[in-house]
């Protein structure tokens, strides 16, 4: 889900011969990338995917891609301190269908990968069911994928992810895990 597409716009920026797809199921959010994509001269693609439909709708990148980011929807635990609103929205429900959505985005995207290549999985959450639990319950479902460290200076392991808090690296709170794709 790229959502608005900062991170597409990020990775556009950061790799700028790279190609860059953005896909979303919501029509909405997925319009508001174009527009900021040509105002910062980046060549983003965008797909708009029929939920329930993704896996079809994407076969044609299935092992081709060097790097998947799954900008999971979260519970936003980790900007509370900036919308304390949200922490009264989030019920045990909710908790539970965001982290089934994310163990399907993340099984949506892992074929993607090619061999050697890495699945980042992001939330804008300081949960561990959202986090760690998530990145324990992926390496025990698709054997031969390996953790690697994120990459980030800063942030704390909490298993095979890294978790960034608004205490301790006085950011909001992010949690980012990375996996190599068996060869």
């Amino acid at each position: 889900m790229c959502g608005g597409g900062g991170k597409a716009l990020a990775l556009a920026a950061a790799a700028p011969g790279a190609r860059v797809i953005a896909s979303d199921t919501n029509r909405q959010r997925l319009s508001q990338l174009a527009p900021r994509a040509e105002r910062a001269g980046a060549t983003i693609e965008t797909r708009l995917l029929d939920g329930g439909r993704e896996v079809e709708q994407l076969a044609e990148l299935a092992g081709s891609m060097d790097v998947v980011l799954v900008d999971a929807p979260c519970s936003g635990s980790g900007t509370w301190r900036r919308n304390p609103e949200g922490r009264w929205r989030l019920t045990p429900e909710r908790l539970t269908r965001l982290v089934d959505l994310q163990k399907r985005l993340l099984d949506i995207a892992a074929p993607l990968v090619r061999p050697g290549g890495r699945l980042v999985y992001a939330t804008c959450s300081i949960l561990s069911v959202e986090g760690s639990w998530q990145a324990a319950d992926f390496l025990g479902r698709h054997s031969g994928w390996r953790a690697q460290d994120a990459g980030f200076d800063g942030g704390r392991t909490d298993g095979a992810a890294t978790v960034l808090t608004p205490h301790h690296d006085t950011t909001d709170g992010f949690t980012v895990a990375c996996f190599v794709a068996p060869c």
